[in-house]
């Protein structure tokens, strides 16, 4: 599959959204996420609000003029929000880690590829893209450890496992991005653990 991907500013998104949201519908709808057609249209409501976030940055990879796969990501605040999966992850790598490796870093927020697109380099060409204005490199994502697909991909372009588990039952884990400053000391604990 030949498709495009091209960074979309915030005003431009409109264009897309019907395509983002069967994107969306299709790729989380398997395993291990498991969600419904409603949880599609909810965040078809939030990606509206969530273009407001400073720093919002979005991708999007047609092929024929159609959405394959698309990837969304902004600032993570200098105070870190509780809100959703943040409380976890700040309890997971502590106050002065949270501080230094994600607030005021890049944080990827979405990245979905419809299952035909699947293993085409869709997925990397999405991430280098909402990633590149990443301030000094400082970028990170949050995934499931039973997104063993994702995981892959994530690795085999150089992100970095945080070695700390984010508590709950999503089974969640920070990765840092192949130029964050900090990647070097998350992987060596990393290492630290694997021993």
């Amino acid at each position: 599959m030949t498709a495009e991907v091209r960074t979309v500013a915030a005003g431009e998104l409109d264009r897309y959204a019907d395509g983002i949201r069967d994107v969306y519908a299709r790729a989380f709808a398997a395993p291990p996420w498991n969600e419904d057609p409603a949880q599609a249209d909810g965040y078809a409501e939030r990606l509206a609000r969530d273009a407001l976030r400073p720093g919002f940055t979005a991708a999007v990879a047609t092929a024929g003029g159609t959405p394959v796969g698309f990837a969304t990501a902004w600032i993570t605040p200098e105070v870190f929000p509780a809100a959703r999966s943040y409380g976890p992850v700040a309890e997971a790598l502590g106050p002065a880690r949270t501080r230094a490796w994600l607030c005021g870093a890049l944080e990827v927020n979405e990245l979905a590829v419809a299952p035909e697109a699947h293993g085409t380099g869709i997925g990397a060409a999405l991430l280098h893209a909402v990633t590149g204005p990443a301030p000094h490199g400082r970028c990170w994502l949050l995934t499931s450890v039973r997104a063993e697909a994702a995981l892959r991909l994530y690795e085999r372009v150089g992100w970095q496992r945080v070695a700390a588990p984010v508590p709950g039952a999503a089974a969640l884990v920070v990765l840092l991005g192949p130029r964050h400053p900090q990647r070097a000391e998350a992987e060596a604990e990393a290492e630290a653990g694997d021993r």
